[in-house]
Parts: C-alpha cells; structure tokens; sequence
C-alpha cells in the first residue's frame, strides 16, 4: 500500500470512529430513556460501521505490520499526518469504549431491578394465595374428578 493510500485509509477509519462516538451518544440516550427499538436501530448502524472499519484494517495490515519501517519511506507531513489520526483514532476508541462500559452498567442494574420486580411479584403472590386459603379455606372442587 502507498503512503497516500495509507494516509487516506486511516482519515476514512477515523471518520468511522467519528460516527461509532456519534452513534455511541445516541445509543446512551434510548439506553436512559428505555427506548429498546431506538437502541436496536442504533446497534445495527454500528455494525455497519464495524464492519467497514474491518475492511479497512484488512487494507492497511500490511503497513501496520512494518510500521515504522513505513513512517522512514515518508516525509515529515506525512508523518505528522499518519500520527495525528492514530493519536485520534486511540481517543476515540477511548471514547467509545467508556460509553459503552456506562452503558452497560445501566443495562445490567435494569437487568438486576428486574429479576428482584419478578421474585417480588412470585413472593406477594405465594403470599396471597396462602392468605386466601387461610382466610376462605381452600376451594371445594367443583366436580368430582374420581368417578
């Protein structure tokens, strides 16, 4: 790969990242706000976004691979260049992954609030029938099922 090619591989990666950070606010807000097909949308158009910045590694592995021996073959703006958006590149997948790391936290405590709403509920109801059954007696069956 040339060192323009690189160079315009690693801006359209990071313009990527720049769209996972944008979708990564949003999936924050439906993720807050419980909006569960919002956040559903929102993963999908991340993948997409993954999926091209995938491609775009497979392109540059052979220069990421002998890096430095590529930073010596170009000249310093080109340098400066490569290393400014590898720079924001590692930000914003910093970025991103605290989003997400959040994000999480909140899903798993709705997960946990969740569970204990359920076992609440199984326990006022094994609370009530057995309140009933000593409050009424248990219920006569109606049909004799034993003819």
């Amino acid at each position: 790969m040339k060192s323009g090619e690189v160079i315009l591989a690693l801006e359209e990666q990071v313009g990527c990242y720049r769209r996972l950070a944008k979708l990564a606010e949003v999936q924050h807000a439906h993720v807050q706000q419980g909006q569960t097909e919002g956040l559903l949308e929102v993963l999908e158009r991340r993948q997409e976004v993954l999926n091209q910045i995938a491609r775009l590694e497979g392109l540059m592995g052979e220069a990421k691979g002998r890096w430095s021996e590529y930073l010596q073959g170009v000249d310093e703006v080109r340098m400066e260049k490569a290393e400014g958006l590898l720079v924001e590149r590692r930000s914003l997948l910093e970025e991103i992954n605290a989003a997400d790391r959040d994000d999480t936290l909140v899903l798993q405590s709705r997960k946990l609030n969740l569970g204990k709403a359920i076992v609440q509920a199984s326990a006022a109801k094994r609370v009530n029938r057995n309140y009933a059954a000593a409050a009424y007696g248990r219920p006569v069956a109606r049909m004799d099922v034993r003819q």
